[in-house]
Formats: structure tokens, C-alpha cells, sequence
């Protein structure tokens, strides 16, 4: 039994115990001696027996009841309406208001303007509940394919996830990305067609839809009796009864039986619910070829199981604006949906190359949790953790792997609305939040015996960047804190200074990332910024060895400058992990070895900016064979200039070429409009490196240079009816053609000379 190897781990769990049950019995005694003379270890062979009986229904009742999941959907859809339910019935908020409400409060979700962008709700993280004793916690999903690192992390936190279809709209873009990220974060749902109230509903036409267009392997749980203003309540095919809605919020269920005219639609459709799942789950598939009946619990638990291996998806129907539908939702949320020990979770070790380890889920095991949000409270940062294993204390040391920083936690809370509750500890599964602790969001927590992070530390480089400046100049502190806010959310936002212009440049990942970020200044922090043409982020390499030979002499009254530096450049290796090499080959003191470090460092500086057109230069070896020093006039800085004016005089002789930032596009059109698509990759000198089928769309993979992509998104809309979708990520840095190297260099001479 490893679980229990850790004495002190040991007795903290029998705290943990002994405070929420006193027993007066000689073994807890025992225990609670234990805990308070940690050195005593010949207790622990009798305290193992006795907390492996008392302990594991104790954590695993509360991690059984525990649900984390995600609302998700297409705009429009009533995802907002839907949530603004939940949250009155679980008794979290106690009056409805609508989104576009004449009481003018608006729903507790939509807090900002921004949230039309952002999906759910920008201000809560993870919104608690509790629904019939098992705790729910809904997680806010971001929406946007380019923060591809925050809609990793918010699904890694998730556990299983609703979407929501609209009856009468059915299958959307939206819909469509929204599960395809769902599916690739493995990611167990449920489906809820809304709107059954409104004009042309048709739930039938949507769960065709889903099974056609996304590909779900699903059917219908419950039948709504009457449909548009007749539609009145639900049948539920699993335990064959009818709820209808009463009260002025519809929150009186009245249970009754199937409605006679009702009976044979509802027993033709729950054959076919049976036969789908049977289709997927042996067990069913056993009951159902041998003509068993089927007693609701049999079927309630296959339905379980297909859904948490992510073979199946219930559809559940409602209209959350009239009210109806949303109780039985949730109880399909406890039902069918994982608790945090059903879904497996893996970890990356940092100290074995980042190879993948599977936690356990379970408090028994070392500390891990990830920030997966920040926000600026009004007492600080307020950083919200997801616990994957072990137990989390206040007052607790805990370090962040990627930092490497011990911190105490001064104060642990449970979001309970916008009230905090405090609360002592929390344990694996839970969602939790604390305060002052400095960190980034996707950074990892561990207790220091493991060296685990849940995200890959490797961060893509950003590709382009914007000079971005405050239109007035009194709101200079504003956007400074704007700025550093977002830079600790998110890592592939980078904010740096032009040292030319002066300019403050901001990186990211593609124009829609920066964009996103500007219009966030502006309404978060009322800052209106002017922003100039994006940039790409181009790097400058030398292709063969060249001699340098330089001496700088300077005499003016006093001391002189002094300093010969001899030597040559040459490429790097082709895979070589560095990008600068400095190699000093002198044999003897012709150069004191204390001016060593300052040739180096002009070296250094003069490849910040190449001559080409003023990119950093990268893949550069410099070896230092020869010099010579003056033993009154040589100086630090002396051989700093020295090396400076060496490399600017070698460097053309080295044949440099400039370096674009190439992008690997993975594009997803319908086939009818792939010739077209296809001449327009080639327009924009992209070179296709894979074509594959998926159904009635063509997934094309292209590697396409980036400056060639500005404003894709718009010309890839129109190409293909708006049904097209494409992914833009990084691929490496590689050599322009020679025209393109002229123009870029002569346009880089031309905004010199205007200076």
C-alpha cells in the first residue's frame, strides 16, 4: 500500500477525518495522537487498518457526488437563458431576468459587453451549485479556436459538457467547432435542443442534424408533447413517465402518466433509444437480443456508461425561456455525466522530458492542480485552481512548477456566486479559489514531491506583432496594467518596446489574438488605443563563413580607444538548439581575458539587428582567433565597438538571407469548393502537403507563409459560403525567394532614408 509510505501525509488524512466525526474509540485516539507526535511511526501498521475502512467511502462519496462541467453552443442557441435556469432552480439566484430583459437588470451571466465575444460569462470562472446533493460546478468555456491555450486549459477542467442546439437553427458553424474541440479534448456530453416554444421547432430535424453533420452517435431520452405554443411537457423515455412544468417559474414538477395518444410514439422511440445504446454497450445489446424487458435502472446505467465512454450522447429537449425542461437536464447531468474519478487525467514529468503520467484523480496522491483562470478582484488576484489530486490546505506550502517558487496559501475559497465562502481544504476534483498567490493562468501547482505540470511548458513563439499605443495620453497607467494583466493570463500575448520608435509592440499568435486584446482595453479598461499595421516577425541568417578583421583606434586628448578583434563567422549546424554561439580560439594574451566578455557582448548586440533590413540575426557561430590590445588606450568599451563594426563588416560578405515565419494551415471546406480554395493556397504561395476526407468536407494541410495571410479569415468566408474553418499554427522559420528578399529590403531602405 504506497498511498500510505508518507507518515505525514498519513496523519494529516486522519485529521481530516477526526474533525468532521469525534469517536471516541481507542483506535481515533490513537489517530489523533498520531497526528500531534509525528515521530512516533510505530502507530502508522494500526492506523493504515483503521483509515483504509473509514476513510476511502469518505472521500469517495464526495468525489462520486461532484460534477464539473461546460455549457457550450452556437450564439443564440439560449445558452445564456439556459444557465440564468440552472442557476435559479439550484436556488443559487432567486429571480429570473432575461438577456434582453425590460427590467433592464439583464441575467446574471451577461455581466460585460464583452460577452457576446467570450461566450458564457467573462466575470465567473466556475459558477457553484448544488442540485438534489451532488455539487456542480459550471465552468465558463471560452470560444475562440485562436486562444488555443486557454480553450485547452478551460477543457482540461471540464469533465463533460452540455451543448446546446437550437430547435429551429439545428446544427451551426459555431456548433460544429464547438464540438470539435469537445472531441478533441475527449470530452463526454450531453445535447439539449431549446427552444421547443418557438416558430418552425423541429427537434426530430436537429437530432437527425447532429447525427449526420457531427457525427454524433445519439438519440432522444425524452419526447416533448406538442411542440411551437402548444408544447406543454416531456415525456421521459428512461423512466417512462411525463413531467409537466407548473408555477410561475416552472418550478413545480407534476409527474404523470403517458397521455394515451402519446403511447405509441413514446414506445417507438424509446426501442429506438434502446437500440442505439445496444449498439454501443454489450450489456444492453445481451437484455435486448434475448427480449428481456428492460427496467429503467438497466437502462439508466448503460445509457451512464456509453455516455462516459464518450460513445454515445443523450438528447434532452426543453425550452429554457418558458421554463421548461431545465430539472430534468440537470438530473441528466448527475445521471450520465463523470465525476472527477472517471475521467482520465494525465500529467507531463517535467524531470522525464515531458513524458505523459496518469494521475490517479484521487486525494490520496501527491498535490497537482492548475490555475486555469485569473481575475482582478477587488482584494488582488484571485486565481482559480482545479484540483486533479491530493489535498489542498490552507496555510499549506505548495510550488509552482513552472516557476519553481514556494508559496503559502493565505486564504482558500469556494465561489459561491459573488459571495466567497471560506473553507479550510479542499480535496482532488474540486474547484477552488485562492488569493495572493503571483502566478500565470496554466501555471501548475504540486506539494514538491512530483515534478508534474498538466499543460506543455513548451509555449509557441509568437508570429506577429502590432505597435499599439493610448490615443490620450493621461490613460498611460491603465493601459500598463491592461497590458500585464493579459500578459500573465495568457503566455503567447508578449509585449515589448521597438527600441527604434519607442513604439510598445505587442506578439501573438494571429490577428484575430491581437485583436481581441485591443477591443479587450478598450471595454474593460476604457483605454481607446490606436493601432498601427501588423507586422510579421521576420529573422535574418548568414548562409557561408566570412572573414573579420577590424581594429578600432580612436585617439582624442586623454585616453584612447584601442582594439583589434580577428576572426570569422559561419552558419550554424543545420537542428543545432542554439541560435548564437561565441567561440574563443585565442591561444595566449594577446587580448586580456577580462575584455573577453565585453567582444561577446558587442557580438551579441550587433546581431540583435542585422543590416538587411534590421531583423535579428539567428543560426550564427562566431569564432575569435586573433587580436591584439593596447596596454593604456584598450578598454571594455573599446572592444565592444571593435566587435560591433567587425561583424557589420563581414556580415555581407556572409551572404545573409531574411527568414519568414512559415505557418502550418490545417483548412476544412466542404469538397465543392476545394478547387477553389486550392488556387488561392497557390496564389499566396502555399505549398499543399496533405488532402484527406472527412465525410462530405475536404481537411487540407498547407504550409503557407505568414505574411501572405493577413485577412484569410474574411477571403476564406467568402470562398465557401462562411462554411469553411481554418487553424493556423506555427511551423518554423525558413529563407524568402530572392524577390521577395529585394522588396522587403528596399522598402526597409526607403522608411530609413525617410527617417
Amino acid at each position: 500500500m504506497t498511498r500510505f509510505q508518507n507518515g505525514s501525509r498519513l496523519l494529516s488524512y486522519t485529521f481530516f477525518r477526526s474533525k468532521k466525526t469525534p469517536s471516541t474509540s481507542p483506535n481515533a485516539a490513537l489517530l489523533q495522537g498520531n497526528f500531534q507526535i509525528q515521530q512516533h511511526r510505530h502507530f502508522s501498521n494500526l492506523a493504515r487498518v483503521t483509515t483504509k475502512e473509514e476513510k476511502e467511502p469518505r472521500w469517495k462519496d464526495s468525489m462520486d457526488k461532484l460534477r464539473n462541467i461546460g455549457i457550450s453552443a452556437h450564439i443564440d442557441s439560449g445558452k445564456t437563458t439556459l444557465t440564468e435556469r440552472i442557476l435559479y432552480y439550484t436556488g443559487r439566484i432567486h429571480e429570473i431576468h432575461e438577456v434582453r430583459g425590460r427590467d433592464g437588470v439583464g441575467a446574471k451571466m451577461d455581466s460585460m459587453d464583452l460577452e457576446r465575444e467570450k461566450g458564457i460569462t467573462i466575470q465567473s470562472a466556475a459558477t457553484y451549485c448544488t442540485w438534489n446533493g451532488y455539487q456542480v460546478n459550471i465552468i465558463d468555456t471560452p470560444g475562440h479556436v485562436d486562444f488555443t491555450i486557454e480553450v485547452e486549459r478551460a477543457l482540461r477542467v471540464l469533465d463533460g459538457a452540455i451543448l446546446v442546439l437550437c430547435s429551429v437553427g439545428g446544427v451551426q458553424s459555431q456548433s460544429i467547432t464547438v464540438d470539435r474541440q469537445m472531441r478533441r479534448y475527449e470530452v463526454p456530453r450531453l445535447a439539449f435542443i431549446n427552444k421547443l416554444d418557438r416558430m418552425g421547432a423541429d427537434p426530430w430535424k436537429v437530432l437527425n442534424q447532429a447525427r449526420s453533420k457531427l457525427r454524433h452517435h445519439s438519440a432522444a431520452v425524452q419526447v416533448p408533447i406538442g411542440l411551437e405554443d402548444d408544447f406543454q411537457g416531456l415525456i421521459d423515455l428512461v423512466k417512462m413517465k411525463v413531467y409537466y412544468f407548473h408555477g410561475s417559474n416552472g418550478e413545480k414538477i407534476v409527474t404523470a402518466e403517458i397521455p394515451v395518444e402519446m403511447e405509441a410514439l413514446a414506445a417507438e422511440k424509446r426501442r429506438e433509444l434502446i437500440e442505439t445504446v445496444s449498439e454501443v454497450d454489450d450489456k444492453l445489446a445481451d437484455a435486448f437480443l434475448t427480449d428481456e424487458p428492460i427496467s429503467s435502472s438497466d437502462l439508466e446505467e448503460a445509457i451512464r456508461r456509453a455516455t462516459v465512454a464518450k460513445k454515445f450522447v443523450p438528447v434532452f429537449m426543453g425550452s429554457a425561456f418558458k421554463n421548461k425542461g431545465v430539472q430534468p437536464l440537470l438530473d441528466g447531468v448527475l445521471s450520465y455525466l463523470p465525476c472527477p474519478t472517471e475521467v482520465g487525467n494525465y500529467a507531463l514529468d517535467q524531470t522525464k522530458d515531458e513524458e505523459k503520467v496518469v494521475l490517479s484523480g484521487t486525494p490520496d496522491g501527491p498535490l497537482v492542480a492548475l490555475a486555469f483562470k485569473l481575475e482582478e478582484g477587488r482584494f488582488g488576484q484571485l486565481t482559480y485552481l482545479r484540483i486533479y489530486e491530493g489535498v489542498i490546505r490552507k496555510g499549506d506550502f505548495i510550488i509552482n512548477v513552472n516557476t519553481g517558487k514556494k508559496i503559502k496559501i493565505p486564504r482558500l475559497v469556494r465561489m459561491h456566486s459573488d459571495e466567497m465562502e471560506d473553507i479550510q481544504e479542499a480535496h482532488a476534483g474540486q474547484i477552488v479559489a485562492v488569493f495572493g498567490v503571483d502566478c500565470a493562468s496554466g501555471d501548475t501547482f504540486t506539494d514538491g514531491s512530483v515534478k508534474y505540470t498538466m499543460t506543455s511548458m513548451n509555449v509557441p513563439e509568437p508570429v506577429m506583432s502590432l505597435a499599439i499605443q493610448p490615443v490620450s495620453k493621461d490613460s498611460g497607467g491603465q493601459f500598463s496594467k491592461a497590458l500585464n494583466r493579459f500578459q500573465k493570463e495568457d503566455p503567447t500575448f508578449n509585449v515589448g518596446l521597438d527600441p527604434e520608435s519607442g513604439q510598445t509592440i505587442i506578439s501573438g499568435m494571429g490577428e484575430l489574438h491581437l485583436d481581441i486584446y485591443v477591443e479587450r482595453i478598450r471595454r474593460e479598461y476604457k483605454v481607446d488605443a490606436s493601432v498601427g499595421k501588423p507586422r510579421v516577425n521576420f529573422r535574418e541568417t548568414i548562409t557561408q563563413r566570412a572573414e573579420f578583421d577590424y581594429l578600432h583606434k580612436k585617439q582624442t586628448g586623454g585616453q584612447g580607444q584601442y582594439g583589434r578583434v580577428c576572426g570569422y563567422i559561419e552558419p550554424l549546424p543545420q537542428g543545432s538548439t542554439t541560435k548564437f554561439e561565441f567561440d574563443n580560439m585565442i591561444v595566449g594574451q594577446v587580448i586580456p581575458s577580462n575584455f573577453i566578455p565585453s567582444i561577446e557582448k558587442g557580438f551579441k548586440e550587433a546581431a540583435n539587428s542585422g543590416s538587411l533590413i534590421g531583423h535579428p540575426v539567428e543560426n550564427l557561430r562566431i569564432a575569435l582567433t586573433d587580436g591584439a590590445a593596447h596596454a593604456v588606450d584598450s578598454s571594455e568599451l573599446a572592444f565592444k565597438l571593435a566587435s560591433i563594426y567587425a561583424f557589420r563588416q563581414c556580415y555581407t560578405a556572409a551572404k545573409p538571407v531574411i527568414l519568414e515565419p512559415v505557418m502550418l494551415v490545417e483548412l476544412k471546406i466542404p469538397t465543392e469548393f476545394q478547387g477553389t480554395v486550392a488556387g488561392d493556397i497557390n496564389k499566396r504561395k502555399g505549398v499543399i502537403v496533405g488532402n484527406d476526407q472527412d465525410g462530405d468536407d475536404s481537411i487540407i494541410t498547407v504550409h503557407v507563409p505568414l505574411n501572405n495571410m493577413f485577412g484569410y479569415s474574411t477571403s476564406l468566408r467568402s470562398m465557401t459560403q462562411g462554411k469553411g474553418e481554418f487553424t493556423m499554427e506555427y511551423k518554423e522559420h525558413s529563407p524568402v525567394s530572392q524577390d521577395v528578399q529585394m522588396q522587403l529590403v528596399n522598402t526597409y531602405m526607403a522608411s530609413k532614408g525617410a527617417e
